[in-house]
């Protein structure tokens, strides 16, 4: 065919698209995967490059690779870096459970923008896969794109996410509110102890997140086949992550015991849980959110969001919360996400886990997902929402719940009858309580002032 050429394998002769990059073995792949049209994540396949820049340079200084193809390699893969490196990674999420195919597919297209680079024909497997299996490059560059991801992206959108809580909690700081427990009327609470409480909820996501950082950044490489690294130089490791911190400017370590890198997934699923348990908490702020806002005439409408576009195309007027909707919809997803990569994650038989191309696609999406959604909760939500302070203080006003600050005076029973017939006459209070009781409206004042009641005590 004029629109192919001829390329060869270990399994024999294969045609090829003329202008790719790539050779047979991707072929072979693309011919045998066309299960989801989904490929591996651009983070993950920037992680497998920088990972054969890294393994160049590590293979020429232990003397395994010749200066002038390692040069070939390194200057091959930053021309990728450089363009849209992704069209020529076609290969599908779902394909060999070791991920060789995309290894392979990177190999490939390397050693052929190396061969035009150097004078010497550069081998995708002898040169490019030097000192390396996909069994512990493709385990590796989990790590190296999650750890990646996570410090660039994911830990700056959550801390951000902070910031704006914790400012707009010193602004809402005057209003209190009517508490709710079981979204039924309950003592009341400072808008800004309600903020604050997020806040700290993603204050501890960060710690948790943050604490998981030198076992994602511990590496496999090194270990090859099976865990007993060979036909790599026994110092390929520790070389390969001096030159991969000089790329990425993240320290990489290599991993304490390679078998246990290769053969499970256990970090990836840790960080997995921990991404569920941040969507968990993000489900919550977006849910409580909605609450806050809705109506605005038969609802809670303790504050109003900001208006972003119509919110139907039937009812004029109508204005939804899209943000914290798109926001539990993330959390949905990486909730999800997390129960795949656990069933994978036990997938680990003998010596090498065989579902790690959906453990990186997975976990990436979520760590994407959670990055990019913090960012819109922050500044399209929490930052702009106003506090609606007359529909606050007239459902606070009406509280009978608020009797339970009287409970050490007048005892348990005495301040339910009380709340009963506030709720059944629709009354104040504090109108109630002074018909009931012996204490001045002065004192009921004092006692069932919701500013002092939000502060705890007697």
């Amino acid at each position: 065919m004029s629109n192919s050429r001829i390329e060869r394998d270990s399994m024999g002769e294969l045609a090829v698209p003329v202008e790719a990059l790539y050779g047979a073995q991707t072929q072979r792949a693309v011919s045998n995967f066309p299960v989801s049209g989904l490929r591996m994540p651009l983070a993950f396949i920037k992680a497998l490059i920088l990972a054969k820049i890294a393994a160049a340079k590590a293979n020429v200084e232990l003397e395994q690779l010749a200066p002038e193809l390692g040069q070939a390699i390194v200057g091959a893969s930053q021309q990728l870096l450089e363009g849209d490196f992704m069209q020529h990674f076609p290969v599908d999420v779902f394909q060999t459970g070791s991920g060789t195919s995309t290894n392979m597919n990177a190999n490939e297209v390397i050693a052929t923008l190396a061969s035009r680079i150097s004078n010497d024909k550069v081998n995708p497997n002898d040169h490019v896969n030097c000192g390396q299996s996909s069994n512990d490059i493709i385990p590796s560059c989990i790590h190296i794109s999650a750890a990646i991801e996570l410090s660039e992206q994911l830990l700056p959108a959550l801390e951000h996410l902070v910031e704006v809580i914790r400012k707009k909690s010193v602004e809402v700081h005057p209003y209190v509110k009517t508490g709710r427990t079981h979204l039924m009327d309950a003592m009341p609470v400072r808008m800004s102890q309600v903020l604050n409480g997020w806040a700290h909820q993603i204050q501890s996501n960060i710690q948790h997140l943050k604490a998981l950082q030198p076992s994602l950044q511990a590496l496999a490489q090194g270990g090859t086949a099976v865990g007993t690294g060979i036909n790599a130089h026994p110092q390929f490791s520790e070389y390969f992550c001096k030159e991969l911190q000089s790329v990425t400017g993240i320290s990489f370590t290599p991993g304490e015991n390679f078998f246990a890198l290769i053969g499970s997934q256990d970090t990836a699923v840790a960080l997995s849980g921990q991404l569920k348990t941040t969507a968990v908490s993000l489900m919550k702020i977006a849910n409580d959110l909605r609450w806050m806002n809705s109506g605005p005439l038969a609802g809670l409408a303790e504050i109003e969001l900001e208006a972003l576009q119509p919110g139907s195309s039937i009812m004029p007027g109508k204005v939804n919360p899209v943000i914290p909707e798109a926001t539990a919809m993330v959390s949905a997803q990486v909730i999800g996400n997390d129960a795949t990569i656990a069933i994978a994650g036990q997938s680990g038989n003998f010596e090498l886990n065989v579902m790690l191309p959906i453990i990186a696609y997975n976990l990436l999406n979520s760590i994407e997902l959670l990055s990019n959604i913090s960012l819109l909760l922050a500044d399209r939500a929490i930052a702009s929402f106003k506090v609606n302070q007359p529909k606050i203080k007239e459902a606070l006003d009406r509280n009978p719940i608020l009797v339970t600050a009287l409970n050490p005076l007048i005892g348990y029973l005495k301040a339910a009858d009380i709340a009963k017939q506030a709720y059944r006459e629709g009354r104040p209070i504090i109108e109630v309580a002074l018909e009931n009781t012996d204490l001045k409206r002065e004192e009921l004042e004092q006692l069932l002032n919701p500013e002092k009641l939000t502060e705890g005590g007697l």
